[in-house]
């Protein structure tokens, strides 16, 4: 017996998702709950070397761990959960090692069929290891939770990569789309492979990000058809898109959200040894690197605020180096057209990435001949894109996994 209609239902889920983002604590004025050791001292985040053969999504390791929805919760999540390391492909296409997390709801799918996927991309965490989402989860202090838990709460699985290098060993690749898309759909293939979840490999599968995460969901959806083309995915939900590098960058370059251009540099340079970075810093830069490779979202955020590029190196325009241009052509998005419907979601008065680009990225897919549900968020700044667009495309996403028509606005 259902006790409010489902539309009800959904209407109280996403208030519910809206206020726990609008309110949450940050991540890092939480204290470490006692016998969670960082990645960084945890052997499990080890992966061995040389990785043993198999294909991509192949589970590596697994164990069962607890998670918890926030730091002063004395008992974990009505979820079964996992941490896994798992076979994905790095940006160059070599074989590489990638943490993540499954979460199971312990309740009965009772929508009939196989329960529902959603692999799960956060938003920038930063690039420490201490940042990943699995290590965040067992201690609470995951600022995604809210969405997350919209997830689990309408009784869906939900597994979380860390993305290459935000928990493993080396250096995160951070907003290298063609690694994150990768992490993100063997992810989901590692899900079905671990012991124990019920789930099933013919289940319907979604995808959903934002910011980074829509960069990764966004990549996912393009790689899909020929990198993972066994899914069964039947909707990809992202928004706040950085669908083009460059162009975030120069809007950021002088502008408040700078760091995350040093961090962009960082994660190229991991992932593309061809590109010119470490030894075109000057000595402001070599000082100022290696707090942005250790920081997670706050600090991150404070390191270099409204600085410019040209302040960090000893070249005029780092950017229009050939190499550059390459690597980041590689991973502009809109050059291929998802097979899954797609909610795009952008925020009208973003000041991180501007409008402009996910407008660009809507028009690119249509044009290939995408199915798009575009949405601009009125008078919303990044964070509030998120926090009104967010349950929205989760309830979208639900519709896919319920075999709802789809309305494209292209």
């Amino acid at each position: 017996m259902r006790i409010f209609p489902r539309s009800l239902r959904r209407v109280l889920l996403s208030l519910l998702a809206v206020l726990t983002v609008l309110f949450a604590v940050p991540s890092q004025a939480t204290a470490v709950p006692v016998g969670v050791p960082a990645p960084s001292d945890d052997p499990f985040y080890t992966p061995p070397l040389p990785l043993p053969s198999g294909v991509p999504g192949d589970v590596i390791r697994q164990r069962k761990v607890n998670a918890y929805a926030d730091p002063l919760t004395l008992f974990p999540m009505p979820v079964n959960a996992w941490q896994i390391i798992y076979r994905s492909t790095s940006a160059t296409g070599t074989a590489n090692a990638v943490s993540g997390t499954v979460l199971v709801p312990k309740t009965p799918w009772l929508g009939g069929g196989a329960r529902p996927l959603v692999s799960y991309a956060v938003g920038t965490h930063g690039l420490g290891d201490s940042c990943a989402p699995s290590y965040k989860l067992r201690t609470g202090t995951e600022t995604e939770i809210a969405l997350i838990s919209q997830a689990l709460l309408a009784g869906y699985a939900v597994v979380l990569t860390d993305y290459e290098g935000l928990g493993t060993p080396g250096q995160h690749t951070y907003a290298v789309g063609q690694a994150e898309g990768r992490a993100v759909l063997d992810a989901a293939r590692a899900a079905f492979r671990v012991p124990g979840t019920g789930l099933s490999a013919n289940g319907p599968v979604g995808l959903f990000g934002y910011s980074q995460g829509g960069q990764a969901t966004t990549f996912a959806a393009e790689l899909a058809p020929a990198y993972a083309p066994e899914l069964n995915l039947v909707g990809v939900a992202t928004g706040g898109v950085p669908a083009d590098l460059a162009a975030v960058a120069r809007f950021n370059d002088g502008n408040v959200g700078f760091t995350l251009v040093l961090a962009a540099a960082v994660g190229y340079a991991a992932a593309y040894p061809d590109v010119p970075f470490e030894q075109i810093l000057n000595d402001t830069g070599r000082a100022t690197v290696p707090r942005v490779e250790k920081a997670c979202t706050v600090e991150l955020a404070t390191i270099a605020p409204l600085r410019r590029l040209n302040d960090f190196v000893t070249m005029p325009d780092p950017l229009a180096d050939p190499r550059w241009q390459a690597r980041l052509a590689e991973n502009r998005a809109g050059t291929r057209a998802p097979t899954a419907p797609v909610y795009l979601y952008h925020g009208t008065a973003d000041e991180l990435i501007p409008l402009a680009v996910g407008r660009r990225l809507r028009a690119d897919w249509c044009g290939l001949g995408a199915s798009v549900q575009w949405q601009e968020i009125p008078l919303a700044e990044h964070i509030l894109g998120v926090s009104v667009g967010g349950p929205a495309a989760m309830t979208w996403l639900g519709d896919r996994f319920a075999g709802k028509p789809v309305t494209s606005n292209c």
